[in-house]
């Protein structure tokens, strides 16, 4: 949903003339025009730049699930042409976007939020479409002043916030590829043909407004305001309003398609748990609560789910969450002895409310279990307290 590596392209693509029509790659018959075998070019560069960068999420049984849900929405003959793939890109705002390649990024906290295949095949069929009707290429053909184009671009990068390292992700793509999106009419292209995708290959279609309803309702509720062009509320309330007309008339008999909420959320849940610590990080308490209860109820019996809950309540620390916290840590305790972080969590807490024998008992057991801990001597500064 984005306009990818644009900014990159400067002195490996022409300066091409008014935007011209280009018919969507439907197979391997449809070659590619000049300046977009640079602009595939210098992308797969910047893509493997990329990959190397840390900021994909690697679980390779999770990426072949994601990649397989895509490969689902394509004919074969489409496929063919553009070797979709799909990974996840560690960062909890609400994001996802495509590579003129084929590459396909949807973010932790988009994943994270979702409920189930139909709502992330709405999602990545979106994508494709940005693929498959060669937005990238027409977005930088229409750019009429594009020595202006590329300053603004520069300019916009600069008021880019830095949250989970997207800053240098922008960076190193050189666009505003995750922040501005397409101009509107491709956009609504790509809102219209990707639930089509959706549609066609059996998935319920009333689970696209549902999605993005959520989205917004949490997003009004928490008084959030995320950086990007795909989660803003204009544009969300705007996909809302597509999905739901489409869903009423053109789709108005396909409803009671495919959901598979199961097994998306098994393959989903360790993401949805790692996507709550970056809100946490972040100081996004509310949105990383509601990770950590969605990964218990995910895995009720995993002490990680318990731990993330209880560190999000004790740094927050407001009125009950303190016993809350402590609750949540003996929890994950009682789950699995030998598991460190709880123990830690737990003499923190007890430090602060004056259990200092308890404390002590509490962060020996974190250090005697995790004896190589990176906090180590901050820890035995606690443990000093806890004896003077």
């Amino acid at each position: 949903m984005t306009r990818p590596f644009v900014a990159v392209l400067l002195g490996f693509l022409l300066v091409a003339c008014a935007t011209t029509a280009l018919q969507p790659i439907r197979d391997a018959n449809v070659p590619l025009e000049a300046d977009e075998k640079r602009m595939w070019a210098r992308v797969e560069q910047e893509q493997q730049k990329f990959e190397a960068s840390g900021y994909v999420y690697r679980d390779a049984e999770l990426e072949a699930y994601l990649t397989e849900v895509a490969q689902k929405l394509q004919p074969p003959a489409v496929l063919r042409a553009i070797p979709f793939r799909v990974a996840v890109v560690k960062n909890p705002w609400l994001n996802a976007f495509a590579m003129p390649n084929g590459a396909l990024y949807i973010h932790s906290g988009l994943l994270a939020r979702l409920e189930n295949e139909a709502q992330l095949a709405v999602v990545l069929g979106h994508e494709m479409v940005h693929v498959t009707h060669r937005h990238a290429i027409r977005e930088f053909r229409s750019t009429q002043n594009k020595a202006a184009f590329f300053a603004t671009m520069n300019v916009t990068l600069g008021g880019v916030p830095v949250l989970g390292g997207i800053a240098d992700l922008v960076g190193a793509f050189g666009t505003t590829a995750a922040i501005t999106g397409y101009a509107r009419d491709q956009e609504r292209e790509a809102d219209r043909e990707g639930l089509d995708l959706m549609v066609r290959a059996g998935y319920d279609p009333t689970e696209a407004p549902k999605a993005f309803h959520e989205m917004k309702k949490e997003l009004d509720r928490e008084k959030i305001k995320e950086p990007f062009f795909y989660s803003s509320h204009p544009r969300l309330q705007e996909r809302i309003d597509n999905f739901e007309s489409l869903t009423e008339t053109t789709y108005r008999d396909r409803r009671g398609g495919t959901k598979n909420r199961d097994l998306f959320l098994k393959k989903i849940r360790l993401v949805v748990l790692e996507n709550a610590r970056l809100d946490l990080k972040a100081g996004r308490f509310q949105t990383a609560r509601w990770g950590a209860e969605k990964h218990i109820a995910i895995r009720p019996n995993d002490p990680k789910g318990y731990y993330v809950l209880g560190e999000v309540l004790r740094q927050k620390a407001g009125e009950g969450d303190m016993q809350k916290a402590e609750q949540h840590f003996q929890k994950a305790v009682l789950l699995d002895p030998a598991y460190p972080d709880p123990h830690k969590g737990l003499g923190l807490i007890q430090l602060r409310r004056g259990k200092a024998c308890l404390a002590k008992k509490s962060l020996e057991s974190y250090l005697a279990l995790a004896p190589a801990a990176s906090d180590r001597a901050y820890i035995e500064g606690y443990i000093r307290q806890c004896q003077g």
